[in-house]
């Protein structure tokens, strides 16, 4: 795993000189998938994998990114008139840079060297790690302050305007607002958030099935039309509503013959999602991780069945995980199509757990999967470097 004094080192070797070192964790979601772009409740977390940005300006108008993942290297214009997505991973930080200028910071020229634990394509919020972590850096070689909130909303809006997913605030927020053993429940419509301690005796377990999934290809922005579609249509009958989030189970069964079917679907998801988040955060609160795994397990059925974002292997995940001794509860987690899936389960058997769900997952689907025990991990930080005191 990357630290501060390795990327700085490696910052000198590619680009030369001194650095200012950001840092910004990858997420899990517990529960609330979803329900971010429709002004609902979630539960994510912070993980401890982390994307590392180390930075310094440049003399010229230029951003010059290299990721060291994956070995390449991107320059973009910022005195040119207006910056265009290339479609490739280096549309985070272009966006992040033209979003900052729209608001009226003056994104200087920089070089930015990127290395991330998060894996990619896995639906830990790699995106959102990568876009913190460079909002971080341009702000603090821009010697602005700009509050998290504030930030979380501006990487957002680099991700919907130029890059194209239409995703919610719940990525950026985590990032940001992360604390270590602690989730967030956080309101997506208000941006209130509050921690609640994970309890003792249980651990995390994150499942990547290693089949990679893509939201800007279509289906996920399809999923967001789908439920404006529902809002639209509901407004009719119930006048008022602004999104999801204010409809209840009742109302939308009662409703129902006013919507296409999927569609219909796709709203008793975000509906019932909302509910299970808050009586996932009652559970966790009272220690009850018999209901909390409950939730979960209802959760994915319900992104499988009515808003169909699972796949062969989350589901076959999902399924052999529920078999093991020590598990609570399972569910795909991330915006699906493949990715990860999270499970909670007894500290005591969370070896065990990994190392017999290994076994079977790769025994049914043929693929190896990758499993690490994750811990609740502190937010984004700036890491004061020499860059940053000059």
């Amino acid at each position: 795993m990357t630290d501060a004094a390795q990327i700085r080192d490696r910052f000198r070797s590619v680009f030369g000189g001194a650095a200012l070192i950001c840092r910004a964790p990858g997420r899990i979601n517990l529960i609330g998938e979803h329900t971010d772009y429709n002004d609902g409740f979630v539960m994510p977390a912070a993980i401890d994998a982390s994307c590392w940005v180390a930075a310094a300006r440049r003399n010229e108008h230029r951003l010059v990114v290299a990721s060291e993942n994956l070995r390449e290297q991107c320059e973009f214009d910022l005195s040119a008139a207006s910056l265009r997505p290339a479609g490739k991973w280096s549309d985070y930080v272009a966006g992040v840079a033209v979003v900052l200028a729209s608001e009226g910071v003056r994104v200087p020229g920089a070089s930015l060297l990127v290395s991330s634990d998060v894996p990619m394509g896995a639906g830990l919020s790699s995106s959102a790690a990568l876009e913190v972590a460079a909002g971080l850096a341009l702000t603090g070689l821009a010697r602005e302050r700009i509050p998290p909130g504030r930030l979380a909303r501006i990487c957002q809006r680099a991700e919907n305007e130029f890059v194209g997913t239409r995703c919610g605030i719940m990525d950026q927020f985590a990032s940001l607002h992360g604390r270590e053993g602690h989730a967030l429940l956080l309101d997506c419509r208000s941006f209130e958030y509050e921690t609640i301690r994970l309890p003792q005796g249980a651990s995390i377990v994150v499942c990547d099935t290693r089949v990679k999934h893509a939201h800007a290809a279509g289906e996920y922005n399809r999923r967001r039309t789908e439920c404006e579609e529902a809002v639209e249509t509901l407004s009719a009958a119930l006048p008022g509503i602004r999104a999801l989030r204010d409809v209840t189970l009742a109302r939308l069964r009662q409703h129902q013959q006013m919507l296409r079917e999927v569609v219909f679907r796709r709203a008793r998801h975000v509906v019932s999602e909302n509910d299970r988040a808050i009586a996932a955060t009652r559970a966790l609160r009272e220690g009850d991780l018999r209901t909390f795994g409950a939730l979960m397990q209802q959760s994915h059925a319900s992104l499988r069945d009515d808003y169909e974002v699972s796949s062969p292997e989350l589901d076959a995940m999902t399924s052999i995980a529920l078999e093991q001794p020590g598990v609570y509860g399972a569910r795909m987690t991330g915006g699906g199509f493949g990715g990860c899936v999270v499970a909670l389960v007894d500290e005591g058997r969370a070896h065990e757990f990994s190392t017999r769900l290994a076994a079977a997952y790769e025994s049914a689907v043929h693929l190896r999967p990758a499993i690490r025990v994750c811990s609740a991990g502190g937010g984004a930080e700036q890491i004061a470097g020499e860059a940053w005191q000059a």
